[in-house]
């Protein structure tokens, strides 16, 4: 059972870090620092998340992309350049819940956290380019407001249960594979269209 457990968290933060990778370090910082969950022993690596500086750098973070988000283009923009961003901190949050592990196991984790991640920010860098392309901008803020709420309900999840959260993660990816795999064309049209008009204003600035 404990090693569902951290798998769940594993899974979990993996997951979660490609939805909104600030506000997973944040909530999750706040809950170790004011003791809303208690860490065990074999998750004593996670307690640098309690820090008051990763805890202000995250919340910094979270609010420029709070924002961001919301502002149609404004968001695929940002989605472009978490890329890298996300898949790297789903890595390191994926790798301190499973603790101290084989070099080999830790490589083998690395790739499959990261892969993870890439899958969850693919999905939703994915939809929020159908969004844009769509003639309704509120789109954009109900999709970012669900995305928060979908963090939040997993991170929940997680410290109430972390076992059933494993099992509910997979789903959740295998459905972000579907989401993914069917919104590539989209993604292909927008990044074409983000590189217009980013070729446009410096045509215009020059």
């Amino acid at each position: 059972m404990e090693i569902l457990q951290q798998l769940g968290l594993a899974l979990g933060f993996a997951t979660l870090s490609g939805l909104n990778l600030y506000l997973t370090v944040l909530v999750s910082g706040l809950a170790i620092r004011f003791d809303w969950v208690s860490l065990a022993e074999r998750y004593e690596s996670l307690a640098v998340l309690g820090d008051w500086w990763v805890i202000g750098v995250a919340g910094g973070l979270f609010l420029v992309e709070f924002f961001a988000d919301k502002v149609p283009w404004v968001d695929s923009t940002w989605d472009t350049v978490h890329t890298v961003v996300r898949p790297a901190g789903g890595i390191l949050l994926a790798l301190a819940a499973l603790g101290d592990l084989d070099p080999v196991v830790s490589v083998v984790a690395a790739l499959l956290a990261g892969g993870t991640t890439l899958v969850t920010h693919s999905a939703k860098a994915g939809g929020r380019l159908l969004i844009n392309l769509s003639p309704e901008p509120v789109s954009n803020a109900v999709a970012s407001v669900g995305e928060d709420g979908l963090v939040l309900g997993g991170l929940t999840l997680m410290a109430l249960a972390p076992a059933v959260a494993f099992f509910v993660f997979v789903v959740l990816v295998i459905v972000a594979m579907v989401i993914a795999s069917k919104t590539w064309g989209s993604i292909r049209t927008g990044g074409r269209m983000l590189r217009e008009r980013f070729r446009g204003k410096r045509i215009e600035a020059a």
